[in-house]
């Protein structure tokens, strides 16, 4: 099985070296010609990298792990050479402008059957997927989807569902949620109030994504609690560590994807008339 991955950032990286450990052969496409490193990993002799996209078309699967942000432009360029493949996004995130999810972008750009589209997230810190530390993710998506799926990331834990929805809405909030538990874990006044805004803001992620059809066990799953736990309590999360940063007055390094998650959620609530005061009151502070 041949695999396209486009993005070679940290994640997309580390999804390159535990795809071909498994025995697929990758083609990891990069803008700039450069992949990330991690220490100690020795790279894959069936992983080639590629900054020529047209090198994607002859491959079984595609692997969307763009940032957000230019997950349209790139979805835009890469449509050229798309050939409904099975594809499976696994940037978790809004875009920016338009607080869409990454699904609703893609099937404004490339245009693929909805059989050929699933979505993969769960706690996974990119750096121990790459090194082989033991992981897991939500894999939601159709039958197609599932078996694909199950064969290219067959060195990890994968709990099906096909649940879309809930499983983009989960990867949107646990980064919203994070940083507004890095931001807590400066300002509030100890451990139980850290636990107090994680636990309601969560909850209102839940309300939101239930008005959005999503199912109420996704949240629970791998791509939910799963993935909150990791990225909401630990600095290695860009997220957690942005909302520390932002409590200090500090302006946050890199990519700080949770806020346009928060402003995705925002509009999200408003839009189905969903009362989140907590979030609602965190997105007021960030945006002074």
């Amino acid at each position: 099985m041949k695999v396209g991955i486009i993005g070679a950032g940290a994640w997309g990286t580390g999804l390159a070296h535990i795809i071909a450990r498994g025995g697929a052969d990758v083609i990891l496409w990069s803008f700039d010609g450069l992949a990330a490193h991690f220490d100690n990993v020795k790279a894959k002799k069936n992983i080639r990298l590629t900054t020529d996209m047209q090198d994607l078309k002859v491959c079984d699967a595609w692997i969307a792990v763009t940032p957000a942000a230019f997950f349209r432009e790139t979805l835009i360029r890469a449509g050229r050479f798309y050939n409904q493949q099975p594809i499976i996004i696994c940037t978790k995130g809004a875009e920016p402008k338009t607080h869409k999810f990454m699904t609703e972008v893609l099937h404004e750009t490339i245009k693929p059957k909805k059989s050929n589209v699933g979505v993969l997230s769960g706690p996974q810190f990119a750096g121990e997927v790459a090194s082989g530390v033991p992981t897991g993710s939500t894999l939601a998506g159709g039958k197609k989807i599932q078996i694909i799926g199950g064969q290219i990331f067959n060195k990890m834990f994968i709990s099906p569902t096909r649940d879309i929805i809930g499983t983009e809405i989960c990867g949107v909030g646990k980064n919203a949620v994070s940083v507004i538990a890095g931001y807590i874990k400066v300002k509030g006044k100890g451990e139980n109030e850290s636990a107090l805004y994680m636990t309601n803001a969560w909850r209102e992620v839940i309300k939101i994504g239930r008005k959005m059809g999503a199912k109420l066990e996704t949240f629970s799953d791998l791509c939910g609690i799963g993935d909150l736990l990791l990225t909401a309590t630990s600095q290695t999360s860009r997220n957690f560590s942005a909302g520390i940063s932002i409590a200090n007055g500090e302006k946050p390094s890199g990519t700080v994807e949770g806020l346009s998650a928060l402003d995705a959620l925002i509009a999200r609530a408003n839009k189905f008339k969903v009362d989140t005061p907590l979030l609602f009151n965190m997105q007021k502070k960030f945006s002074k």
